[in-house]
């Protein structure tokens, strides 16, 4: 059961220092119990306490890292349902499977979808390397070939003991996930485990066997695991899925409280378009390691703008970095337009300023993720806030000066006139659909 504020307050060390960035410890400690914030965070919080506190405060849900020191995956550490509560913490990613007969082909492919939208890398984090019998020795050389590709994250997809114990020996330092204990192997599995210190995957063909697996594993000392749901059907998986995770955090069961892993490619295999339908499912509804058989542009532009759209905090809006965007091979000669730092503002934006053609450089700038008029009504977007940006960061960097502005706010053409006495202000569209003729026009 979670803590209270008060239960938390009374193991504090009650000196209001406000060195963990709170007025009082009372502030903190229901900031904590709000899981808010960490524990630690209070850095003269005693050892006694921190041993009390922090399983008691910790998510109902393990928190799990894995992957390469220097791209790091988090995964886990949820508090809630549904991203309207609160919000959602950890995306989940999603893998490819690889195996020792099309190898070399998938591999290469893997890379090819990498891109960014918003600030965030849309790329494939996992490889799973899936064992089917080639021997330890080979199976070995296939993860060394998975692991050197682009340092992804490994699922090493392997149920035999002895090979499992080869491969992950020779990719340790990658902390890849072992995803291979079994009801029969998993006292066997959690040795390997254990002893090179990775993160280990149980499969079981239902909910119960699942769940005492889990158990036993808890029971041996392991709190370093996922959990694989069955690969029977879509509905025996998702169903799995949502029971534990409603059992972990509704009802504060933390025994069950692990990042899932769903094989589509098992559930559904050869037919893609089924795995990328059951990917947006899984998305929406719990699965943390999503597994499939390719990753190309086309599920993948679906796919990762769904993630990024659930797992975002609700409180706060998509938005781009501001700054100067050159378009269509614009230079420091070329026409500025501006507009705001919303997201879908600046994707709508910039979708028509390159269907134009003509080079261009976009100017964003920080409106608090606003869209236009909301910003203008705000306060956000002002012949003062726009001037100050021009000023600080853009006109040392940009010759040409012209600056189209939003049509929208066409009422400070008057103010920024004064305010940019060098500059030509020029008043551009209302509405998107309407850049294309008018950028043409212009040039």
């Amino acid at each position: 059961m979670a803590l209270t504020g008060i239960q938390i307050f009374k193991l504090t060390p009650k000196k209001n220092c406000k060195e963990c960035g709170f007025p009082t410890c009372m502030a903190f400690s229901m900031k904590v119990a709000a899981g808010a914030v960490p524990i630690e965070k209070c850095p003269h919080m005693s050892d006694d306490a921190l041993a009390s506190l922090s399983e008691a405060t910790a998510p109902p849900m393990k928190t799990i890292k894995v992957g390469p020191a220097d791209n790091e995956i988090v995964l886990g550490g949820e508090t809630v349902l549904f991203r309207h509560e609160k919000t959602l913490v950890n995306r989940n990613r999603f893998a490819v499977t690889v195996t020792a007969a099309n190898a070399d082909e998938k591999l290469a492919a893997i890379p090819v979808v990498d891109y960014e939208r918003i600030g965030e890398r849309m790329y494939v984090e996992f490889i799973n390397v899936k064992y089917t019998g080639e021997g330890a020795d080979a199976y070995v050389e296939l993860v060394k070939k998975a692991a050197a590709c682009g340092g992804r994250a490994l699922v090493l997809d392997v149920e035999d003991v002895d090979v499992a114990k080869a491969a992950v020996e020779a990719v340790k330092d990658q902390r890849p996930v072992l995803n291979g204990a079994t009801p029969d192997n998993y006292a066997a599995m959690n040795d390997v485990a254990k002893a090179a210190n990775v993160t280990l995957g149980v499969k079981a063909g239902d909910i119960n066997t699942i769940v005492d697996t889990l158990a036993a594993l808890e029971k041996a000392g392991n709190k370093n695991m996922f959990f694989n749901c069955p690969t029977t059907s879509a509905k025996e998986a998702l169903a799995v899925a949502v029971q534990l995770r409603r059992n972990a955090l509704k009802d504060g069961n933390r025994s069950v409280g692990y990042p899932s892993i769903v094989d589509l490619a098992a559930i559904a295999p050869g037919d893609l378009h089924m795995q990328a339908a059951l990917a947006a499912v899984f998305t929406l509804k719990y699965g943390s390691i999503i597994i499939m058989e390719d990753m190309t542009y086309a599920p993948a532009n679906a796919l990762y703008a769904l993630r990024q759209n659930i797992f975002t905090d609700p409180q706060k809006p998509m938005k781009v970095a501001p700054g100067i965007y050159p378009l269509n091979g614009a230079t420091a000669d070329s026409v500025c337009s501006l507009t705001v730092d919303f997201a879908l503002t600046y994707f709508v934006v910039s979708g028509e300023l390159e269907r134009s053609g003509v080079p261009c450089n976009l100017l964003i700038t920080d409106a608090g993720g606003m869209s236009v008029l909301t910003a203008w009504s705000a306060g956000k977007l002002s012949a003062g806030t726009i001037s100050k940006f021009i000023t600080e960061e853009v006109q040392d960097k940009i010759n040409n000066r012209t600056l189209i502005i939003p049509g929208k706010v066409a009422i400070l053409k008057g103010e920024l006139d004064a305010k940019l006495p060098d500059w030509n202000i020029v008043v551009g569209t209302r509405e998107a659909v309407q850049i294309v003729k008018f950028m043409k026009d212009f040039a």
